[in-house]
């Protein structure tokens, strides 16, 4: 019964979706005269949050004029405008083909913030930020990617106006990531896979310096070195954990999942 239901359900969100779409496009249409009409059209329109016509004026103008002026700039608007109406592939795939074009252009840091952005509010879904997930379980492929994104934005642009933004959310991104390998290594500790275990917890140490999980990770590596009997090894591990985490117990460090999204906002 519920699968009848779907069908005609998804038939007519697709069919509004084009509908709406071809609102937009029509208006772009109408407008007929130079770059700069259709670019002041479309930043009216994004302007007062109608990012839905502000994509079809965009768009238009990159068909129409792809070699003005106004079309380069309406380039870097047309990924924001995608990035606030929730189309981050769209958004991504702007901002990548921007990069590819335009490597030196004054604000080629622009596209490299949108990317991270559009990666970072994919990763939780809005479900998993209501009821706090432990996102610590699920594999971080989005969370990566915007990391690399702003990664890059903050080490070619270190001056950026977007740089202390995109640092901010990599040391979110960062926890993130390390709480994902810590949760591997101790899958794998706990399955007897204490070589992999001890892969893991030393990858995480070496690429996520100051992230909360180092104890848990050194914490791993630790009592795997123990298990595979190799007494020295876990003694130095033992002395490292005793001398950065005296008296800290492991249970203190918060899951990431309660780290709220929202307060970058």
């Amino acid at each position: 019964m519920l699968s009848n239901f779907r069908t005609p359900l998804l038939i007519l969100t697709t069919v509004v979706a084009l509908a709406l779409g071809a609102c937009g496009g029509n208006k772009a249409k109408e407008i007929i005269g130079s770059a700069d009409k259709l670019y002041e059209a479309a930043r009216k329109a994004s302007d007062n949050g109608n990012y839905r016509d502000a994509i079809a004026y965009y768009e238009a103008l990159e068909a129409r004029f792809p070699f003005s002026n106004p079309a380069k700039q309406g380039q870097l608007d047309l990924m924001y405008a995608y990035y606030r109406n929730a189309e981050p592939e769209s958004a991504i795939d702007q901002a990548d083909q921007f990069i590819r074009e335009n490597p030196a252009h004054p604000r080629v840091d622009y596209a490299y913030y949108i990317k991270g952005l559009a990666q970072f509010e994919r990763n939780p879904n809005f479900m998993e930020r209501w009821f706090n997930a432990d996102l610590s379980m699920r594999p971080p492929i989005d969370a990566r990617k915007s990391f690399q994104a702003f990664q890059t934005l903050v080490e070619r642009y270190p001056n950026s106006e977007y740089a202390p933004d995109s640092r901010q959310r990599m040391i979110f991104l960062r926890n993130r990531l390390a709480a994902y390998e810590v949760y591997v290594a101790d899958y794998y500790l706990k399955r007897g896979a204490y070589v992999g275990a001890i892969n893991r917890s030393k990858y995480t140490i070496e690429n996520y310096d100051g992230a909360p999980q180092m104890q848990h990770a050194l914490m791993i590596m630790s009592e795997s070195y123990k298990r595979l009997g190799m007494a020295d090894l876990a003694a130095e591990t033992d002395k490292v954990i005793q001398t950065n985490y005296a008296g800290v117990s492991p249970d203190s460090v918060g899951k990431v999942g309660k780290e709220k999204w929202w307060k970058f906002w």
